[in-house]
């Protein structure tokens, strides 16, 4: 849930590995802090908060070195405290050291350490690391670096530098993310693309059990665990820096809403030719489809929520079970997975740990596995069998909007695919859903058209301090993607409820003034929402529904109705969420909170 950047080369380590910080802001953090080796010199600085507090100490003392190593944290081991922020430090200052994920046994291990009349600073799992790259140290760094990897359990993401190896900078990777990227300047470790592409489009990206040694001579090199030199591959991506600025929105959420529309031509033009869908080789063939007996929808947060909403497609279309699964929960529950059994894992960044975890555990089970991503070359795109991308571009804040919906895009067309190659829809039902899905785009447009509307409900909300969603069927779980919205970046408890349950239970926390916002689309379901809509308004509550319909019934009890364009009642899911994302982007914009970076989140949450 932290942000690496490492620089080995000719120009200021400084200023590109606060640049490259800069960049990563988005994903999360709540202390920042570099060391560069110069001179001979170790030196080392920190900040609590804002990264400006770390720029600041920086300008006021800058330090020189081309080898250096930053880092952002949010607190898992310890407060937040410049005590506990990264890097950290040996006993005698020569190593240091910044780290990503998880040491599971690490508390094991600093008791081997203080028999050994080691001392600790902080109540991190990261320090005691560098501790024992420092005990296992002879001079060699790699060798030092290596013997310490050997001893951890959990995983990790390590850039380490050493005032005794001055011109040289180590990186191992054990599932947590880690790139390179080379220029003739120098070579760069990172924990993602977006800190990179300033400087360079040629990358590498480091596998699991991968170490990896770069110097000022020009020169690096990639080891396994048994030190044999291993040959990577150089890609060049196409990601630009203009691609992840703000073009001119005040925040990056905004304008990824209105990216939507954009994003989902550009996936309807790749997969939809002659009103025919054409997945290729990145999907399985009519044999293997025939062969599976069950299908899993496997992800975390929005992505799970993508999954929920396309297990109603998929049965719809196919008449094939789908069970969803929150990945953290599969990895403890009963699996009733074999290899006939189609997982499909959703997730943005591709990094997720508690997803590859999920997918690792699949895997040994045999099923086959299906990855649906937004980031080329991560780690769960190696991992899967089948790989389909969502193709909407880098989404930086934190809060997912243009994921979301081209991830449920992907799931539609995998559900109508299959639908085509088993036989369970007709050729002309097919075209009919392919023609509206064709007009989505342009519906989401009309609704981006008139999004000051939500400012007042904002206004309404702001302050209160529960805010419930409601829905029935598919629509329940638009209202648990809008609920997770508003909860992520308004702080404001926010909690989902089926319409139907209301009476068993939950309209006890229902009274005057209560703010309920209800999503009504389906035809089937939107006389019995309805009656629970009255319910709720008979308890004083204030109700903003949004609608595809003009129901009497609906109308008179909504405090607003929120009209959204007519569509195929399977396909609302599309429109619904659109005013939720504004609702949630309004509401947390009145209360003055930091809109892309919401606090305790992060955007790729790459630990368990």
């Amino acid at each position: 849930m932290c942000g690496i950047v490492g620089y080995c080369g000719n120009k200021n380590a400084g200023e590109i590995i606060l640049n490259g910080l800069k960049k990563m802001e988005y994903r999360g953090y709540d202390s920042a802090g570099m060391s560069l080796v110069g001179q001979d010199k170790l030196k080392t600085i920190k900040s609590i908060g804002k990264l400006e507090n770390l720029k600041k100490i920086y300008k006021e003392n800058p330090i020189k070195g081309s080898v250096g190593i930053g880092h952002t944290r949010w607190a898992t081991h310890g407060e937040v405290s410049l005590a506990n922020a990264h890097p950290h430090l040996n006993t005698s200052e020569t190593i240091a050291l910044v780290h990503n994920g998880i040491i599971e046994n690490y508390q094991d291990l600093k008791k081997e350490l203080e028999n050994l009349d080691y001392s600790f600073k902080s109540k991190t799992d990261t320090e005691v690391i560098v501790q024992l790259i420092d005990y296992y140290y002879n001079g060699n760094l790699l060798n030092a670096v290596l013997k310490s990897v050997k001893r951890l359990k959990g995983s990790y993401a390590l850039g380490v530098i050493s005032m005794n190896n001055p011109s040289e900078l180590i990186a191992v990777r054990y599932k947590s993310p880690l790139i390179v990227g080379l220029s003739d300047d120098g070579y760069f470790i990172s924990s993602e693309l977006s800190s990179l592409v300033e400087y360079t489009n040629k990358v590498i990206y480091m596998e699991n059990n991968e170490i990896a040694q770069f110097s000022l001579n020009n020169e690096y090199k990639f080891f396994n665990y048994n030190l044999d030199e291993i040959q990577k591959e150089i890609t060049n991506i196409d990601l630009d820096s203009q691609s992840i600025s703000k073009n001119g929105f005040d925040h990056y959420m905004l304008k990824e809403i209105f990216e939507q529309p954009d994003a989902i031509r550009n996936t309807l033009e790749k997969r939809i030719v002659e009103n025919k869908i054409k997945l290729g080789d990145s999907f399985f063939t009519k044999e293997e489809i025939e062969k599976f007996n069950k299908i899993y929808i496997i992800a975390c947060g929005t992505a799970f929520h993508a999954g929920e909403v396309a297990k109603f497609a998929i049965q719809k279309f196919t008449g094939r079970q789908v069970i969803c699964d929150i990945a953290s929960e599969f990895n403890y529950n009963q699996k009733f997975i074999d290899e006939n059994t189609l997982t499909i894992f959703v997730s943005q960044s591709g990094e997720t740990a508690d997803t590859l975890l999920a997918l690792e555990n699949a895997k040994k089970l045999g099923a086959k596995i299906l990855a649906i991503v937004n980031s080329e070359n991560s780690t769960m795109t190696r991992e899967a069998d089948k790989v389909i991308y969502c193709y909407c571009g880098p989404e930086i804040s934190v809060a997912s909007t243009k994921a979301y919906t081209s991830q449920l895009l992907q799931l539609y067309l995998i559900a109508l695919d299959m639908a085509d190659k088993l036989g369970t829809m007709s050729k002309e039902e097919i075209t009919d859903i392919l023609e509206e899905l064709m007009l989505i785009p342009g519906k989401i447009e009309f609704i981006l058209s008139n999004k000051d509307d939500f400012r007042d409900i904002a206004e309404d909300i702001k302050n209160e301090s529960s805010v419930y969603y409601t829905g029935r069927g598919i629509d329940f779980i638009s209202a648990k993607e809008g609920a997770l919205k508003l909860k992520e970046i308004s702080y404001i408890h926010t909690e989902a409820m089926a319409s139907g349950e209301l009476k068993h239970g939950s309209i006890a926390l229902m009274e005057k003034n209560t703010k309920i916002i209800a999503v009504v689309t389906q035809n089937f379901t939107v006389d019995k929402i309805a009656s629970n809509l009255e319910e709720l308004k008979s308890r004083g509550a204030d109700i903003y529904t949004i609608t595809t319909f003009n129901n009497s019934t609906v109308n008179q009890n909504s405090k607003q109705i929120i009209k959204i364009p007519e569509t195929i009642d399977i396909l609302a899911p599309f429109l619904s969420i659109i005013p939720s994302q504004f609702i949630a982007y309004y509401t947390s914009l009145a209360k003055g909170n930091d809109v892309d970076k919401p606090r305790n989140l992060a955007k790729s949450v790459t630990v368990e």
